[in-house]
């Protein structure tokens, strides 16, 4: 069915009292830059939701770049027409045919922004009904007052009515932005890219950090991050997200070199948050955030995460902490992050790992540990050679030109 309009429903941003205001206007503005693209429909914000009236631009392009606006609850599709009820009738019929395709049963709703039309809301639902109900082939319709399957939504203005007969879900969440950034620890598994995704989905602005330990990790290791960003920065208002690389070799050689096998990955962690800890200072960051999963493995047990986390008083957020394997890996699916992240390219965390790592660590044999060397200017030396780029999306940076889609599906 071709469709006139899509009219944008806002959803949890009506919870938020006095800023209200503030998150819809914010949601609006990203909304506009998100459609810049096309130059023929127009966005017009309303009291308690957005109209997009499509001018003949294609319905289902505009709706996968509003797929990338946090925000949205949902869409409802729907066709203009004149406000007479003669116009509206004939427009809902058709519509009210689609509708009940496989069975499914409708009522009609109307709101009546037009005061001055010449029936009220509940005659107004009664006539189309009646004649949908007349005019409409033997069987087609069904009708169910009480609990339809779908309400079709009129909705009356002066000059022109919107029929609305479909409805989508939306990304949901709140505008990115407005719940400041966060420094996300981005690694190039799967569990990272999807805590990103769910951070922004909260609105927040994510930065991404990444730690590297050439020559153990190679180009292709860095590729897969890059890949990473690319993806998430659709989502970003900009569509532009900054990655922070750390070059760690000389800082882990010098753990495994001086502490007890067991605690090596447990201190490796509490250095990464330290230097995690003073990027996020010096880019007046607030939050932290990774992909760990409880009991996943050895340094994402409470133990663990208890003596990793004291090293700062960062809030440290881990939104898949509690989720399922494969709740995370149908979510990478979704975000197009799963292919990018299976790729076979060790990073930092996996080349240097211990046989029999410490999965009840404690944080004062952490602390006598971390004595063993002198740590703190091989932190400070990670801090102050940070490479920091910034990955747009649709222009994906390539290093390695043997990393290709083709290759990748081979590996």
């Amino acid at each position: 069915m071709q469709y006139d309009a899509i009219l944008i429903r806002l959803g949890e941003l009506f919870l938020k009292g006095k800023n209200k205001q503030r998150f819809i206007d914010r949601l609006y503005q990203t909304t506009k830059t998100k459609l810049e693209g096309f130059t023929e429909l127009k966005l017009e914000k309303e009291r308690d939701h957005f109209m997009v009236l499509l001018n003949g631009t294609d319905c289902e392009a505009v709706l996968k770049q509003l797929d990338l606006v946090f925000g949205i609850h949902s869409y409802a599709l729907g066709v203009m027409c004149d406000s007479t009820m003669d116009d509206i009738c004939k427009t809902a019929l058709p519509a009210a045919i689609k509708a009940c395709e496989d069975g499914k049963s409708i009522k009609f709703e109307t709101r009546r922004n037009w005061k001055k039309f010449e029936l009220q809301s509940i005659q107004i639902s009664q006539q189309v009904a009646e004649y949908v109900g007349t005019h409409a082939p033997e069987g087609s319709i069904v009708f169910n007052v009480k609990k339809p399957d779908l309400a079709i939504r009129v909705f009356v203005k002066e000059h022109q009515t919107l029929i609305v007969s479909a409805v989508r879900q939306a990304a949901g969440g709140l505008p990115i932005g407005l719940n400041g950034r966060a420094l996300l620890m981005l690694s190039g598994g799967l569990d990272s890219p999807v805590a990103g995704y769910l951070m922004m989905k909260r609105g927040l602005v994510v930065e991404g950090i990444h730690f590297e330990s050439p020559p153990y990790t190679t180009a292709r290791a860095r590729q897969k991050v890059y890949d990473l960003a690319e993806k998430i920065a659709h989502y970003l208002p900009r569509g532009k997200m900054v990655i922070h690389c750390i070059s760690f070799t000389h800082l882990q050689k010098a753990i495994f070199d001086n502490v007890p096998e067991s605690y090596g990955m447990t201190v490796m962690r509490r250095m990464m948050y330290r230097v995690s800890a003073g990027i996020a200072d010096s880019r007046g960051v607030r939050i932290m955030a990774n992909g760990e999963s409880l009991g996943q493995v050895a340094s994402q047990t409470p133990e663990s995460m208890w003596a990793i986390n004291a090293v700062t008083d960062i809030p440290v957020i881990r939104p898949v902490a509690c989720m399922d394997k494969v709740d995370i890996v149908d979510l990478a699916r979704k975000i197009d992050t799963y292919d990018i992240s299976i790729r076979p390219h060790e990073d930092c965390c996996t080349v240097f790992v211990p046989k029999f790592p410490s999965t009840s660590p404690k944080k004062d044999k952490c602390e006598k540990f971390e004595t063993f060397f002198e740590w703190e200017p091989l932190v400070a030396e990670c801090v102050d050679n940070v490479e920091s780029i910034v990955i747009e999306a649709g222009k994906p940076i390539h290093l390695d030109p043997d990393t290709t889609d083709e290759i990748c599906s081979l590996l």
